[in-house]
């Protein structure tokens, strides 16, 4: 037993050296030489910071494209998903009360049509991407809402959404919050 009690004390040691001290301080630095000075993509909107492109957030007007749903109401200091699974009741019912404002808010769509990432929340509860037909869906309410062509926000659309890295890995996303920023600049006109 203490021929292996010494050895053990000593990796322990080194191993929290390692990883509690060298390992942090590296990547805090690491951090500092990348885009943002490792604090983020801020992004700035008449000249005010409203959030980080790496940050969903709450987006529930009809004037906007809505984001994923939040588990812990896009607090960032609280970053967690639920851990209630598909045959908990009240997840179901969460989902089920969110199928009916997707449906209120959109009347041309059918359940079949939702995609899943706007009814359900992510696994941090703050991802700030929905995918392209999460996005697609909405161009409808957002065009009637803002008295802008469906045709100008599908524009709009396409230069937001983020294609699979090499065209392989992941799905085409959409950020919600560099979109919303850019729909914010169009001009509403006749949409004859």
């Amino acid at each position: 037993m203490k021929k292996y009690l010494i050895p053990s004390i000593r990796l322990t040691l080194v191993l929290m050296l390692l990883l509690c001290v060298l390992y942090p301080v590296f990547i805090s630095y690491a951090g500092r030489l990348s885009e943002g000075q490792g604090g983020g993509e801020k992004m700035i909107s008449q000249g005010k910071i409203v959030g980080y492109a790496a940050l969903g957030q709450r987006f529930d007007k009809p004037q906007y494209f809505w984001g994923r749903p939040s588990a812990v109401d896009y607090n960032a200091a609280g970053s967690a998903g639920s851990n209630k699974g598909p045959a908990n009741t009240e997840y179901l019912k969460i989902v089920s009360n969110r199928v009916d404002t997707l449906l209120k808010y959109h009347p041309y769509l059918k359940k079949s049509d939702i995609p899943a990432d706007l009814v359900t929340a992510s696994g941090s509860g703050l991802d700030p991407d929905i995918s392209e037909q999460a996005a697609t869906i909405q161009i409808k309410r957002v065009a009637q809402a803002r008295n802008i062509p469906e045709a100008e926000l599908a524009a709009l659309l396409v230069k937001h959404t983020q294609q699979p890295l090499f065209g392989l890995f992941g799905p085409s996303a959409v950020n919600v919050l560099k979109l919303n920023i850019d729909l914010d600049k169009l001009k509403p006109r006749p949409l004859n």
